[in-house]
């Protein structure tokens, strides 16, 4: 009786555990499996180096969503980004989206900011007005060969 007692607890233990694990596995990969409501809104860049899926998106410093995926557009030869938006936060249809970095070779991430428009994007619609990724290299490279503007 004693010893399926001490295999019942020592069971109930490591079940505890692996919960505990998958539950930090979840949260360290930022996935979702409940409450996955954001709203997909899209913009075009001329140049995105650095960004990748999973990557937040910012207004004025607070994360309100995250990078989904990012596609080719073979007709402007530009990168779409799919970001996923929390679904309280209004975003303007003139709102601009810059690919910033945080820190000076931090990781890459969309800070938004805000416009002065009435008028809101929906679902599914893509932000206008957007700003690529400085390319510190490129920069570098004309200061030393003394041809920045």
């Amino acid at each position: 009786m004693k010893s399926v007692k001490l295999e019942l607890m020592v069971g109930l233990f490591v079940l505890t555990g692996l919960l505990a694990l998958a539950w930090l596995s979840i949260k360290m990969a930022r996935m979702e499996l409940v409450g996955n409501d954001h709203v997909p809104l899209y913009a075009n860049f001329s140049s995105i180096a650095g960004l990748k899926a999973g990557a937040s998106v910012e207004i004025a410093g607070v994360e309100v969503g995250r990078v989904d995926t990012i596609t080719l557009d073979t007709k402007e030869f530009e990168a779409r980004v799919r970001m996923q938006i929390k679904p309280n936060i209004p975003i303007q249809e003139d709102a601009i989206a810059s690919v910033r970095t945080k820190g000076l070779i931090g990781d890459r991430y969309i800070i938004i900011s805000p416009g002065g428009s009435p008028k809101l994007l929906k679902a599914e619609e893509t932000l206008v007005h957007t700003e690529p990724a400085i390319n510190f290299e490129e920069l570098i490279s004309q200061f030393i060969h003394g041809s920045v503007k």
